[in-house]
């Protein structure tokens, strides 16, 4: 699975301010009935962005990767379509203050790492990003630090999590599907699964 292995990330940065931004903010719930995820970068923030002037509408941060946002980001239900809205707007990687645990899993189980700062550097690095939406900034997961012009601030993200990234083993579904023969190995043996 070396080719899911995920070290760092780098690009321009997008900050969309504001705490305990929940999953319906994201993606809103009328498009939870989608049967794919084709087509949800679209609507990302959708009913936020009506108003205008929101981050996602501003064409300083069109092609941004990294998505920063301040405590309790994702919070709120458990859907996996905010993380696909964001990853198939562009977004491969998010800094914020705090995740909601759940979020951030489904976040990792699309190659979407998750990392968190202190709120102070969360401040700064969206005030850098904002003055200077072309800076590129740097998330590298092993040394656990963001860099870019005048920015080395320290993230973290869970060890379990950074693991998989780093081990190429987030694709959790992907991984079943290589290893599908020796599933059938194993259910063979098994008396009580047929037909598998």
């Amino acid at each position: 699975m070396d080719s899911n292995v995920i070290k760092e990330i780098s690009g321009r940065g997008i900050p969309v301010p504001g705490n305990d931004i929940d999953t319906d903010r994201i993606i809103p719930a009328r498009y939870l009935r989608a049967v794919t995820f084709e087509g949800m970068g679209e609507h990302a923030f959708e009913d936020d962005r009506v108003a205008g002037g929101h981050p996602f509408d501003d064409a300083r941060y069109q092609g941004a990767k990294i998505l920063i946002a301040n405590a309790n980001f994702g919070c709120g239900s458990s859907r996996e379509h905010a993380p696909q809205a964001l990853n198939r707007w562009g977004i491969e990687a998010i800094v914020s203050e705090s995740f909601a645990e759940i979020f951030q899993g489904n976040c990792t189980a699309i190659g979407v790492p998750c990392v968190t700062a202190s709120s102070e550097d969360v401040s700064m690095l969206m005030a850098k990003v904002d003055s200077d939406p072309s800076l590129v900034i740097d998330i590298d997961l092993t040394g656990c630090k963001i860099t870019g012009s005048g920015i080395d601030i320290a993230v973290s993200m869970p060890e379990g999590m950074r693991k998989q990234f780093l081990d190429g083993l987030w694709d959790s579904t992907g991984m079943l599907v290589d290893g599908m023969d020796e599933a059938r190995k194993t259910a063979e043996r098994l008396p009580y699964i047929s037909g598998f």
